[in-house]
């Protein structure tokens, strides 16, 4: 429904921005954020701040202090909990405090949830009241949490493409030289990218021709890094060398190899020995195989990947229907050359109408580069 006044539009909205604040910090938990409001005046504010920590509704309440929060109404940007994990449910914290309405912007779409938790409230005499799935509220509140509601409805993990091309849609010279097509700038903010998801994912040429770390690293004074993403290479033959970046920190930060059946076990097994998992992805082609290796890493626990190439393998992704949105860095350099490299290769649309369309499309300016992000999937 429709919230009905501006004064909702606007907790709501705050509820939203609040819920921010936890990104890259609560995985594999969703990011929330609450405010409470009584008597027309807010007196807490609350988000989900760390894994295994109090939730939003309840940081609020504990904001709110000695405040009679009888009648009070809750703003709070997704769904309460009515499950038991590693603290107790918010819809019991909430019922407790006395809190009279509760305003959602977004529902949980997990099996533990669904409604569950709005359902228990009202069954307590709660008044509940939900947001416009079609509103920008709505939205905004749902696209904080995409990498978990895809695994929720799908068990896959969220993927995100990202590249940097010229002003004539290359990613590399006809030689291969692609260091660096992008600004500093944007290298920095690809490194926090790398830290707000599960895992980064490459293939076996990339990881072959630049010998990457893949880790997420400070390059200016950003905030530290909270956490590593697990490193992902799709090498279907196993011919990532043992003697590599990536598998000589693999005691640091964990290192999974995609291989298919065709893989050596000589070769698998080397790998094993140095640290690294193995995924064996089932299929007669390599969408079927990116899809039953994203099968297996959701299983795992990744809810989101950022996708770093190279062509074949976002292609891959492509055919596969596997990318929710796209980050691309467009560089004011020309390079030509018929060879030289596209960023998606893969089968690709036959016609412009089955071509893959952007849902949204928005434009920053990151000092000499430009970064285009469009979202394509909607969960």
């Amino acid at each position: 429904m429709a919230l009905q006044t501006e004064t909702d539009r606007r907790h709501l909205q705050r509820a939203v921005e609040l819920a921010g604040n936890g990104k890259g910090r609560v995985h594999p938990n969703p990011v929330v954020g609450a405010v409470i409001v009584q008597d027309g005046e807010v007196v807490g504010e609350g988000w989900h701040a760390e894994y295994g920590g109090p939730h939003a509704e309840v940081n609020a309440i504990a904001a709110a202090g000695d405040t009679d929060l009888r009648g009070a109404t809750m703003y709070v940007s997704l769904e309460p909990c009515c499950h038991t994990g590693k603290t107790p449910p918010c819809t019991d914290a909430i019922a407790a405090a006395g809190i009279g309405r509760v305003v959602v912007a977004s529902d949980d779409p997990s099996e533990k949830a669904s409604g569950r938790g709005l359902g228990i409230l009202r069954d307590e005499g709660v008044e509940i009241e939900v947001a416009d799935p079609a509103s920008d509220i709505a939205v905004r509140a749902r696209h904080l949490n995409q990498a978990f509601r895809k695994h929720a409805k799908t068990g896959r993990p969220w993927i995100l493409f990202k590249s940097a091309t010229t002003l004539d849609g290359k990613v590399a010279t006809r030689t291969g030289d692609s260091q660096w097509i992008s600004g500093e700038s944007s290298r920095t903010r690809v490194h926090q990218w790398r830290a707000s998801v599960d895992a980064v994912a490459v293939g076996i040429g990339t990881a072959l021709h630049d010998d990457p770390r893949l880790t997420a690293r400070l390059l200016d004074d950003t905030e530290p890094i909270v956490r590593q993403p697990r490193r992902v290479v799709f090498d279907s033959t196993a011919r990532l060398p043992v003697d590599s970046k990536l598998v000589a920190e693999v005691g640091e930060v964990p290192l999974t190899v995609v291989v298919s059946r065709a893989a050596p076990r000589r070769r698998t097994n080397s790998l094993s020995a140095a640290g690294v998992d193995i995924v064996v992805a089932q299929g007669g082609n390599e969408p079927a195989r990116v899809c039953s290796a994203l099968d297996q890493l959701g299983a795992d626990g990744v809810h989101s990947i950022l996708l770093e190439g190279g062509p074949k393998l976002a292609g891959a992704f492509l055919d596969a229907g596997e990318i929710d949105e796209i980050r691309l860095f467009l560089a004011p350099i020309i390079l030509g050359g018929k060879t030289a490299r596209d960023p998606i290769e893969g089968v690709g649309a036959e016609t412009i109408n089955d071509a893959l369309r952007a849902l949204t499309l928005e434009c920053e300016r990151v000092e000499e580069d430009l970064l285009i992000s469009a979202r394509v999937k909607e969960w």
